[in-house]
């Protein structure tokens, strides 16, 4: 018998088209499903999730393939999918009120609301025998205590309306910047650091670039070797663990234990920018050559896995295939034997593979704890002997691999998520030189002006040729940062241009003036029952921590006095909550950095200008703004009345607050003029 297509066979988001031959009668979110809602006196079910997700994935076989389940959701509820990455602002708000009612949030987040779209009850996963009796439970109550609901999603419903600055006690602060309090920031840090497998002291461990960011940067600006040091052996960690794809490249998004082993297998676009900027930068500080090899595989595993025909990045691959979480990336001991050669134990020891399989139902993940060095010592070989080895030994398992059934591909493109790896490949082209991550970065730039700006209105998604749904200040921040990323490559003045007509944009249309917070949905897009503001930095830096650095860097390079306020206020608004608590703020810490440590503004001009802004970019990797010209005709204000030397050779102005220093003509002297902490 022929399935029928509910109402998701119309979406272009991959997780919905999952969805889309269920029994159940989905709805993608809109105004159809909302009105038959109303119409029809209905609770609404929504269902948030994502392609990549493991659980949604194990929820959906239960339940939503279930017939006899399918029934009771169709009886009694509208029932409406949601892509999480598609919408983040409806996942945000519906995640507030979940976590509102004491329950723990995560995905598949499902959530009972009102007909209005107040929420009165929800959770994650459940098991289909628990699911079952819970529909059953809210239809019955919806039916015999309405009031009672109604009541408890007024509550709920005016809680999601709560101020920021209210609810987490936010007050702006206009004192001068200390540098005690960036000690006390960093020390608070560097004392929840797990000392024996890098990272922070929790299970599950996430990456969360922005911390290893700020902390490299402080340490470099403060000559704390010590401090830089516990940077490169967390990233050395994560590096070598089974987090990492060894054979492909690639970060999956954390590992279930404390010790970076055991991944979620899947893969996320957001990430992987963060962490090739990340490790980009870490290789520039400390030259260690294994951080090249995953800026290398990495940049590879973009070009070779992510990328769209036309330029833009795919959003994640998934944790699983066949139906096996992993089953892609983990090997038997059989096969690896049948695949290495005699005299090849040294690799069962660099990877700590065993017969038996050192992860569940005997499977190995290439795990490394011993490095190169280590290893060769043991095995009596040269690192370089090894290394030989081992690249050449990773493509014959990668070659066998590719014939696998591979993870499914979510093949939408979300701006955003697209800014922060232009971010990463123009780091990653300073580190290395690598012509191939600056062409990559071009080229995405370029599609994200082609395909999914309208003027100066971002979307959100792009997928089948078309953008759709208007982009979320996370997008548009990631964006102007990746543009402010794109001028300091090329000295192309539109990409400058481009992103301060996008901030005003946001000014325009995302600003809170009363409360002086930048919402997350653009207000004027689309009536929700709250409009939220992103403060916390997370896998993904907040928001507004984004807006508020972009607007300072934007603000050297125009002279422009406004935004350099605004960028003032927001960090004051955040600073006491700063201090008392980092670990969730440190985007915010990091624009903290950049204030208190004057950021260098620097305006090379005469021929040779780029080359010498090359050698900068690749020489000093902390905070900075550079505007570049070979010739005078610049309407950059950062540029005007500086001149090249009587022979017309490119001289290297350094300047703080618009005074300058004596202009040189080396980036080593320009480098020496620059801020450290004390």
């Amino acid at each position: 018998m022929t399935k029928q297509a509910n109402q998701l066979i119309k979406s272009q988001s991959p997780y919905l088209l999952q969805h889309a031959y269920n029994p159940v009668n989905w709805y993608p979110w809109g105004p159809e499903a909302l009105a038959k809602a109303k119409a029809e006196n209905k609770p609404i079910l929504v269902s948030i999730g994502y392609s990549a997700c493991h659980w949604c994935h194990v929820m959906e076989h239960e339940s939503f393939e279930d017939e006899a389940t399918a029934a009771i959701m169709n009886e009694h509820f509208i029932s409406i999918k949601i892509d999480r990455e598609e919408r983040p602002d409806l996942d945000n708000i519906y995640m507030d009120a979940v976590q509102a009612m004491g329950l723990q949030g995560g995905w598949p987040l499902n959530v009972f609301l009102m007909p209005n779209q107040k929420p009165f009850y929800g959770g994650t996963y459940f098991p289909n025998t628990n699911w079952k009796g819970l529909l059953q439970n809210i239809a019955e109550a919806y039916d015999k205590h309405f009031d009672d609901l109604s009541k408890s999603a007024e509550g709920f419903g005016n809680s999601l309306k709560q101020k920021e600055k209210d609810k987490y006690n936010l007050s702006s602060s206009d004192n001068e910047l200390s540098p005690n309090e960036l000690v006390l920031i960093s020390d608070k840090i560097e004392s929840q650091m797990d000392d024996q497998w890098g990272g922070m002291k929790r299970v599950p461990k996430f990456p969360m670039p922005s911390i290893w960011n700020f902390l490299l940067d402080y340490a470099q600006l403060k000559s704390n070797l010590s401090l830089k040091e516990k940077v490169v052996f967390t990233l050395k960690k994560i590096g070598m663990g089974g987090i990492y794809d060894h054979l492909a490249g690639g970060f999956s998004r954390y590992s279930v234990d404390g010790e970076w082993f055991a991944p979620h297998f899947e893969k996320m676009l957001y990430d992987n920018g963060q962490l090739l900027s990340l490790y980009s930068k870490a290789y520039q500080n400390s030259k260690a050559p294994l951080f090249k090899e995953k800026i290398v595989e990495t940049i590879h595993w973009l070009k070779s896995e992510m990328l769209e025909k036309d330029g833009g990045f795919f959003a994640a691959l998934d944790a699983d295939s066949e139906g096996e979480e992993g089953k892609f990336y983990t090997w038997t001991f059989d096969e690896l034997e049948a695949l290495l050669e005699e005299g090849e134990e040294w690799f069962y020891e660099l990877y700590n593979t065993s017969k038996n399989g050192n992860w569940e139902n005997g499977v190995n993940i290439l795990f490394q704890t011993s490095s190169y060095e280590e290893v060769a010592s043991k095995f009596g070989l040269t690192t370089k002997e090894l290394i030989e080895k081992v690249t050449f030994t990773k493509q014959r398992l990668l070659s066998l691999r590719n014939m696998r059934i591979r993870p499914g591909l979510d093949d939408k493109i979300l701006s955003g998520w697209n800014g922060l790896v232009i971010s990463g490949l123009v780091q990653a082209y300073w580190a290395t030189n690598s012509d191939e991550a600056k062409s990559m970065a071009l080229q995405n730039g370029e599609f994200l002006l082609d395909k999914m700006l309208r003027e100066n209105q971002l979307y959100r998604s792009y997928k089948n040729g078309t953008a759709y749904t208007p982009a979320f200040l996370e997008d548009y921040a990631a964006v102007i940062q990746g543009f402010i990323h794109l001028y300091q490559l090329t000295f192309d003045e539109k990409w400058i241009l481009k992103a301060r007509a996008l901030t005003d944009f946001t000014l325009e249309h995302f600003l809170d003036h009363e409360e002086g917070l930048f919402y997350f949905n653009n207000p004027d897009s689309e009536e929700l029952i709250a409009n939220k503001k992103e403060i916390f930095d997370n896998v993904i830096p907040s928001s507004n921590s984004m807006m508020a650095s972009n607007l300072h860097f934007l603000s050297l390079y125009f002279y422009h006095e406004p935004y350099s306020k605004l960028s003032d206020q927001l960090l004051g608004l955040i600073r006491t909550t700063l201090i008392k608590e980092p670990g969730f703020l440190t985007n915010w810490a990091s624009v903290y950095l950049s204030k208190l440590v004057p950021t260098p503004e620097i305006a090379i001009v005469g021929k040779g200008a780029k080359e010498l802004a090359l050698q900068l970019q690749q020489n000093y990797s902390g905070h900075k703004v550079m505007a570049v010209s070979e010739t005078t005709d610049s309407g950059l204000p950062l540029l005007e009345h500086k001149v090249a030397d009587p022979k017309g050779n490119a001289l290297i102005y350094v300047c703080f607050n618009k005074a300058c220093q004596q202009p040189v003509s080396t980036a080593e002297a320009a480098i020496k003029q620059f801020p450290k902490l004390a």
